[in-house]
Protein backbone atom coordinates (compact mmCIF):
# COMPACT_ATOMS: atom_id res chain seq x y z
CA UNK A 1 0.00 0.00 0.00
CA UNK A 2 1.12 3.68 -1.03
CA UNK A 3 0.09 6.98 0.33
CA UNK A 4 -1.97 7.30 -2.82
CA UNK A 5 -3.40 4.31 -2.75
CA UNK A 6 -4.53 4.97 0.89
CA UNK A 7 -7.10 8.51 0.35
CA UNK A 8 -6.91 9.59 3.75
CA UNK A 9 -3.10 9.37 4.08
CA UNK A 10 -1.43 12.61 4.41
CA UNK A 11 1.64 12.33 2.48
CA UNK A 12 2.87 15.66 3.73
CA UNK A 13 4.03 14.06 6.94
CA UNK A 14 6.55 12.27 4.78
CA UNK A 15 8.41 15.49 4.59
CA UNK A 16 8.42 17.75 7.55
CA UNK A 17 9.53 18.32 11.24
CA UNK A 18 12.20 15.99 12.18
CA UNK A 19 12.05 13.57 9.28
CA UNK A 20 12.77 16.42 7.03
CA UNK A 21 16.01 17.90 9.21
CA UNK A 22 17.11 14.51 10.02
CA UNK A 23 17.08 13.19 6.21
CA UNK A 24 15.00 10.48 6.82
CA UNK A 25 13.96 9.12 3.44
CA UNK A 26 10.89 6.74 3.21
CA UNK A 27 11.84 3.89 0.67
CA UNK A 28 9.00 1.28 0.78
CA UNK A 29 5.37 2.87 2.67
CA UNK A 30 3.00 -0.71 2.79
CA UNK A 31 0.58 -1.87 5.61
CA UNK A 32 2.86 -4.62 6.43
CA UNK A 33 6.37 -3.74 6.46
CA UNK A 34 7.61 0.62 6.11
CA UNK A 35 11.29 1.08 5.04
CA UNK A 36 13.01 4.37 5.89
CA UNK A 37 16.63 5.30 5.68
CA UNK A 38 18.49 7.86 7.38
CA UNK A 39 21.91 9.72 6.71
CA UNK A 40 24.73 9.57 9.65
CA UNK A 41 26.92 12.52 9.54
CA UNK A 42 28.05 14.78 12.77
CA UNK A 43 24.76 16.24 12.98
CA UNK A 44 23.21 13.24 13.67
CA UNK A 45 26.04 12.26 16.57
CA UNK A 46 26.54 12.24 20.08
CA UNK A 47 29.18 14.10 21.97
CA UNK A 48 31.64 10.56 21.38
CA UNK A 49 31.11 10.74 17.21
CA UNK A 50 28.41 7.88 17.44
CA UNK A 51 24.80 7.95 16.13
CA UNK A 52 22.98 9.45 18.84
CA UNK A 53 20.35 7.07 20.22
CA UNK A 54 18.02 9.79 20.07
CA UNK A 55 18.56 10.10 16.49
CA UNK A 56 17.70 5.92 15.76
CA UNK A 57 14.66 6.51 18.10
CA UNK A 58 13.17 8.93 15.81
CA UNK A 59 13.79 6.92 12.76
CA UNK A 60 11.97 3.99 14.68
CA UNK A 61 9.15 6.32 15.75
CA UNK A 62 8.83 7.16 12.38
CA UNK A 63 8.38 4.47 11.09
CA UNK A 64 5.90 2.89 13.26
CA UNK A 65 3.92 6.20 13.17
CA UNK A 66 3.25 5.90 9.19
CA UNK A 67 3.06 2.38 9.26
CA UNK A 68 0.52 2.63 12.10
CA UNK A 69 -1.65 5.30 9.98
CA UNK A 70 -1.62 3.16 7.00
CA UNK A 71 -3.56 0.64 8.97
CA UNK A 72 -5.78 3.14 10.21
CA UNK A 73 -9.49 3.38 9.34
CA UNK A 74 -10.66 6.94 7.75
CA UNK A 75 -10.02 9.57 10.11
CA UNK A 76 -7.71 8.13 12.07
CA UNK A 77 -4.14 8.07 12.48
CA UNK A 78 -1.69 6.36 15.08
CA UNK A 79 0.74 8.36 17.34
CA UNK A 80 3.57 7.16 19.43
CA UNK A 81 2.52 6.05 22.64
CA UNK A 82 5.68 4.31 24.05
CA UNK A 83 8.73 3.07 22.32
CA UNK A 84 11.81 1.45 23.60
CA UNK A 85 15.37 0.97 22.14
CA UNK A 86 17.86 -1.55 22.36
CA UNK A 87 21.21 -0.27 20.88
CA UNK A 88 23.32 -3.00 20.15
CA UNK A 89 26.33 -1.32 17.74
CA UNK A 90 27.34 1.78 16.97
CA UNK A 91 28.05 3.87 13.96
CA UNK A 92 30.04 6.78 12.47
CA UNK A 93 29.02 7.55 9.24
CA UNK A 94 26.76 6.43 6.27
CA UNK A 95 23.29 5.52 6.00
CA UNK A 96 21.32 3.34 8.46
CA UNK A 97 17.60 1.54 6.94
CA UNK A 98 15.42 0.85 9.22
CA UNK A 99 12.87 -2.14 8.44
CA UNK A 100 8.97 -2.03 10.60
CA UNK A 101 6.51 -3.99 10.74
CA UNK A 102 3.34 -5.05 12.83
CA UNK A 103 3.19 -7.03 15.64
CA UNK A 104 -0.39 -5.92 16.81
CA UNK A 105 -3.14 -4.23 14.59
CA UNK A 106 -5.83 -3.21 17.08
CA UNK A 107 -9.32 -0.77 17.30
CA UNK A 108 -7.32 1.50 19.48
CA UNK A 109 -3.39 0.56 19.96
CA UNK A 110 -0.80 -1.04 17.87
CA UNK A 111 2.45 -2.33 18.40
CA UNK A 112 5.20 -2.37 15.55
CA UNK A 113 8.68 -4.00 15.63
CA UNK A 114 11.47 -1.95 13.86
CA UNK A 115 14.82 -2.84 13.37
CA UNK A 116 17.76 -0.60 12.39
CA UNK A 117 20.93 -2.04 10.28
CA UNK A 118 24.06 -0.37 8.93
CA UNK A 119 25.65 -0.19 5.54
CA UNK A 120 26.88 -3.74 6.01
CA UNK A 121 23.50 -4.98 7.03
CA UNK A 122 24.48 -5.34 10.77
CA UNK A 123 21.86 -5.09 13.30
CA UNK A 124 22.04 -1.56 15.09
CA UNK A 125 19.85 -1.13 17.19
CA UNK A 126 16.23 -2.77 17.90
CA UNK A 127 12.82 -0.62 18.97
CA UNK A 128 9.59 -1.69 19.67
CA UNK A 129 6.82 0.88 19.40
CA UNK A 130 3.46 0.99 21.34
CA UNK A 131 1.11 3.52 18.91
CA UNK A 132 -2.22 4.76 19.66
CA UNK A 133 -4.93 4.99 17.14
CA UNK A 134 -6.86 8.27 17.79
CA UNK A 135 -9.29 10.57 15.48
CA UNK A 136 -7.55 13.32 13.63
CA UNK A 137 -8.14 16.57 13.57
Amino acid sequence: MTPDAHPDFPADILHRGLVETLGIVFAKLDADEVVATMPVTPRHHQPFGVLHGGASVVLAESIASVGGTLNCGPGKAAFGLEINANHVRSVRDGVVRGVGTPLHRGRTTQVWDVKLYDDRDRLVCVSRCTLAVVDRS
